[in-house]
């Protein structure tokens, strides 16, 4: 497996130059930034396969920062913040983060988080080399799996890469109850609490998008995980 190129945003010296040694003594290739402006500037200059953002930055706030690569990017967003309340890890994720790491974190849990992210990748990069092109339907839900997009009816639906991944595996297990370990293990290749967390949200953020006032796509096992239902 190919090493990934990460960008670092960070504006704190001593922590980015953690994340900068860490990653260069594991052969990642790097770029760094140290405030929003920057940070814009190299993700859109050079498309780095992953992005680690702090969201307490000196010019522009990290959330911002999230949405304006969002306009234009999929590329994986790991948050790495010292804010640990449960709103601020919401508002990154809703906002298009992949990931939310906080800040005292372990060396350890950084390099394990961007694996699973280096995986997500080559998994993406395996599927596009395959050239799937069967047709998810399900009701007015429709995946274009080639595509990678997904409609309720003649409407595309704006999903983020961790909701798109999330729909297209209830899909492919229609009428199977997932459990949170599976999930997470398929989604994220671990089963931290955080990411049984993070899990909720996009579940609430994808019904959202999947609103039908005539049709539930998608149903909760309250302690157990989600099924998607045939309509």
């Amino acid at each position: 497996m190919n090493k990934c190129q990460v960008l670092i945003v960070e504006d704190d010296p001593p922590i980015r130059n953690l994340i900068a040694t860490t990653l260069k003594t594991h052969d990642y290739k790097y770029l760094l930034a140290k405030n929003g402006e920057e940070a814009i500037l190299q993700a859109s200059t050079y498309s780095p396969d992953v992005v680690f953002l702090d969201l307490g930055l000196p010019d522009i706030d990290g959330v911002e920062i999230i949405k304006k690569i969002r306009e234009w990017s999929n590329m994986p967003i790991i948050i790495i913040s010292a804010r640990s309340e449960d709103e601020d890890k919401i508002e990154a994720l809703d906002s298009g983060a992949d990931d939310y790491l906080t800040k005292p974190f372990s060396v350890e849990e950084l390099l394990a988080r961007l694996r699973v992210m280096q995986r997500r990748i080559s998994l993406l990069q395996s599927d596009d080399e395959m050239g799937e092109k069967s047709v998810y339907t399900n009701g007015k839900l429709r995946i274009e799996y080639a595509a990678g997009c997904a409609y309720n009816g003649d409407e595309e639906l704006k999903l983020t890469p961790i909701e798109y991944k999330l729909l297209c595996l209830l899909a492919q297990n229609t009428g199977k109850v997932l459990t949170h370990k599976y999930i997470t293990q398929k989604i994220w290749g671990s089963v931290w609490d955080s990411n049984v967390a993070s899990l909720r949200v996009f579940m609430a953020t994808l019904r959202k998008k999947l609103e039908d006032e005539n049709v539930s796509y998608i149903q909760t096992h309250i302690g157990i995980g989600y099924r998607m239902l045939k309509v």
